[in-house]
């Protein structure tokens, strides 16, 4: 174990980070890929330790720890390109798109789409399986319509993390409280005042660019057709294809854990091969490298993003972004384990003053910084969890409070970071980047306006709790028994 990095040092990584991944995606624009400037600013991470005495071995322990943490996500993301392989070469996204087009009005349609997947969400907990099935449908579905697809992935990617921040079977609302130290049903009717608001304002925004905005008019009738036509041309399209999403949504929301249930639902992919005309010697080769529907070099441009939306390269599709979350993790790893992060995190919560509204900004503030140094949402909530959890004790407020404010800013922004292990799945499941003209981050209103509410609340004092003197006097005598016990053991 080394000393401790000063904090000039650690802001000097973070400046090193930054500057590598604007030169790996904005400068060399041919690629524009943050894979060699991760490892880089690892390196540069690694230097600094190795100077104020850290051993590799230490760093090294960190990484792989850092790995181990998102081994889950890394299982899951690889499951879904196979189940995108089995569902594009078995019928089923080409059948949900063609019936979401004809069954969904466009001046609805993002309404429709961001509270779709707030529902499948609440019910599976699961950002993820949601972008993965009906994200990856409703975005097609948004094409045909007329709307950009930056603007469909938004309002999904809204209703997405709606359900992942608030059902009880998620693993972050299950996690921040306890971080926080609030009880788990406290936490989610706290948060019911923040995201609520929020999602009536994000559905409202949906309603009003469905009903003023030109984009929805841009698909008439016959491009509509067209569209329809061009599904049913190379697809077998049939309401029974319909049964492998059901059960994904249905075993998830019974509490079947993610990764059976996405391997149930490419095993019930693969018996409706036949009716697309793959036949099953082929499934290996179907689930690993997918399917590409082809059209002609003069065709329509809106058939043509169709086709390639029905197109996908299978679990092979998956590696770029699994070996992008790993690159992060080299860099998650040492900054975690140098104590780096927690320099940056203990240094912000002098910015405070010791005001309340300056502790809940400084504290979502640093749950932005952690998702973007760290690359990892569960690293996001439990670093500013630890470092500002006194620090909430201090000033009385209900530990609820904290874990709201966790949740408010560490889950709802994990997806805006490109190499953060959400934003990457998010992006590699919608394709759809997050930023730039045809990012979807402007859209995904309920992420980005969340944490602002959060914030408005804490200097408002609107929702925010305080504890009774009686909660108050048990906290400080907790406190006292684990000094007690830990001078005790060094005694030992």
């Amino acid at each position: 174990m080394g000393k401790k990095i000063p904090m000039w040092q650690c802001i000097l990584v973070m400046i090193v980070m930054i500057a590598l991944i604007f030169w790996g995606v904005m400068i060399d624009t041919d690629a524009g890929e943050a894979h060699v400037a991760l490892i880089l600013a690892g390196a540069f991470a690694a230097l600094i330790a190795m100077a104020n005495g850290w051993k590799w071995k230490v760093m090294e322990k960190g990484i792989l720890a850092a790995i181990d943490r998102t081994m889950q996500a890394i299982l899951i993301l690889g499951v879904v390109g196979f189940m995108l392989g089995s569902w594009m070469a078995g019928g089923v996204i080409p059948s949900m798109m063609y019936f979401g087009i004809k069954v969904i009005a466009p001046s609805i349609f993002l309404f429709t789409a961001c509270l779709l997947c707030s529902i499948v969400s609440l019910a599976t907990g699961s950002s993820w399986s949601t972008a993965g099935s009906m994200g990856v449908a409703l975005v097609g579905v948004g094409v045909a319509l007329g709307f950009p697809a930056a603007m469909t992935a938004g309002a999904c990617v809204s209703g997405a993390y709606f359900g992942d921040k608030m059902s009880p079977l998620s693993d972050t609302t299950n996690l921040a409280p306890a971080v926080a130290g609030s009880n788990l049903f406290d936490h989610i009717g706290h948060m019911i005042k923040t995201t609520g608001p929020s999602l009536v304002i994000a559905l409202i925004a949906y309603l009003v660019m469905g009903f003023v905005g030109d984009h929805a008019g841009s698909a008439d009738t016959a491009t509509i057709d067209a569209i329809l036509e061009f599904i049913t041309a190379n697809y077998n399209v049939s309401i029974i294809c319909l049964i492998p999403p059901v059960f994904v949504i249905v075993a998830v929301a019974m509490k079947l854990p993610a990764l059976p249930a996405l391997i149930g639902g490419v095993v019930l992919g693969i018996p409706f091969f036949p009716m697309q005309g793959n036949s099953f010697k082929n499934v290996p080769s179907l689930l690993n490298y997918g399917t590409a529907v082809e059209v002609a070099e003069d065709a329509d441009p809106v058939i043509a993003e169709v086709a390639g939306l029905l197109s996908t390269d299978g679990g092979q599709g998956m590696m770029w972004t699994i070996s992008l979350i790993m690159c992060a993790m080299v860099f998650g790893g040492i900054v975690d384990c140098t104590g780096i992060m927690g320099t940056i995190a203990a240094g912000m919560l002098k910015l405070a003053r010791g005001t309340r509204g300056g502790l809940v900004t400084v504290t979502i503030v640093s749950c932005i910084v952690v998702n973007i140094l760290c690359c990892d949402q569960y690293l996001a909530i439990i670093l500013p969890g630890r470092m500002y959890k006194e620090a909430f004790e201090d000033r009385k407020l209900a530990p609820k409070n904290l874990s709201r404010c966790l949740e408010d800013s560490a889950t709802l922004t994990s997806n805006f970071v490109p190499w953060n292990t959400c934003g990457a799945t998010m992006s590699s499941f919608l394709q759809t980047p997050q930023w730039g003209a045809g990012g979807y981050a402007p859209y995904a209103i309920l992420n980005w306006l969340n944490p602002l509410i959060s914030i408005f609340y804490g200097f408002t004092g609107i929702t925010m709790t305080e504890m009774t003197d009686e909660e108050y006097a048990a906290i400080l005598e907790a406190r006292e028994a684990e000094k007690a016990a830990a001078e005790k053991a060094m005694e030992a």
